[in-house]
């Protein structure tokens, strides 16, 4: 039995994912054929505060889902990290009937979905970052058109590369995680991967290269993770020739992997997150994230989906598992061991067959 909603919004919060729209799309189209209302909130929570709203219509968002971005816009809110800015936007909620809400976003965005949630605006989250590092998710909204940006800019590059006997360092987004490190240096070939979840050899790396470079290798490709500092990627152009004699580049794209038209796989992720988001919503459901787990598409507590995750960065603080039983630290526990494994699994496979 679905419980009975007037209205629904929708925000995307924090930095823009390549599939965003196509998640706003979809939660609107889902809400409407079932007669909720829907409206955008523009600019994030910023918008709840300042009760900027825009009813959304299936005319609104019928061709959206090929546009990066966010129609709605997208911006970091400070005020709502207080108790009297979070007022503000419950008031905006009760003012406007807006009985729940879609949030679409990273951790900082689920942080102020459970906040809303525990002071009875239910949310549902939905998992858009680029940089896949939420831990509860297999994959989130962006990060496979990030990752296919990053592999056309990186074939490129090593077109130039082999033309003058280079290697090209690229530094790539993906703040604190090296997921998008870990499977583009694959796919590039990468003779070395540089990524703060597994110590980085240099003098393997080095080794490795003067081998090639005796073979007859002439290019040569190294990722960096920018979670590891904007002076690593630097140093290492002067140590490689230094190491080596090998010329060396290096090149940070930055912010032009955020933009760009959502691959197909961004575009139905989104597509089928949004409609689970909606159906979970009108059922009374609150306070979850939309996960993707094993190609399936699933649900899991916020507050869990949190804890993991510091977990997993090594990040826990002191009566941060206090609330959750034995059972549960146990299941967290677990699947931070399954995500080193992939990381350390992946890595050695880079090492074997990179060059």
């Amino acid at each position: 039995m679905e419980k009975k909603f007037r209205k629904i919004g929708i925000l995307t919060s924090g930095g823009d994912a390549p599939g965003m729209n196509a998640a706003v799309k979809s939660v609107t189209c889902s809400a409407l054929s079932r007669g909720v209302e829907v409206v955008g909130i523009i600019g994030g929570y910023a918008g709840l505060i300042n009760e900027d709203l825009r009813p959304l219509t299936k005319i609104d968002v019928c061709d959206i889902v090929s546009k990066g971005g966010t129609i709605l816009y997208s911006a970091r809110c400070k005020e709502f990290m207080y108790e009297e800015g979070m007022q503000k936007a419950i008031e905006t909620c009760k003012k406007n009937n807006i009985d729940g809400i879609v949030a679409i976003g990273g951790d900082g965005t689920f942080r102020g979905a459970t906040d809303l949630s525990i002071r009875g605006i239910p949310c549902i989250g939905i998992p858009g970052t680029i940089d896949n590092d939420v831990t509860a998710s297999d994959y989130t909204i962006g990060y496979d058109t990030a990752m296919n940006t990053i592999v056309d800019l990186g074939d490129k590059l090593r077109d130039t590369a082999e033309s003058h006997s280079r290697c090209i360092i690229i530094e790539v987004m993906g703040r604190d995680a090296g997921y998008i490190a870990l499977e583009t240096g694959m796919a590039l070939n990468a003779i070395g991967v540089a990524l703060a979840e597994i110590p980085f050899d240099k003098e393997a790396l080095y080794a490795r290269m003067k081998k090639m470079r005796e073979m007859g290798q002439h290019s040569f490709v190294v990722v960096v993770a920018e979670g590891l500092g904007a002076a690593f990627g630097e140093a290492l152009e002067k140590e490689i020739p230094e190491n080596t004699g090998i010329e060396a580049r290096f090149i940070r794209p930055a912010h032009i992997v955020r933009g760009g038209v959502p691959t197909l796989r961004d575009r139905n992720l989104a597509s089928t997150m949004g409609d689970k988001a909606v159906d979970l919503l009108l059922q009374g459901k609150s306070d979850l994230v939309i996960c993707s787990r094993n190609d399936k598409i699933t649900s899991m507590d916020i507050k869990y989906a949190l804890i993991v995750d510091r977990m997993f960065k090594n990040k826990l603080k002191d009566g941060d598992l206090d609330a959750f039983s034995a059972e549960e630290i146990e299941s967290m526990k677990a699947l931070c061991a399954e995500r080193r494994t992939y990381f350390e699994d992946m890595y050695d496979i880079i090492n074997t067959i990179g060059c």
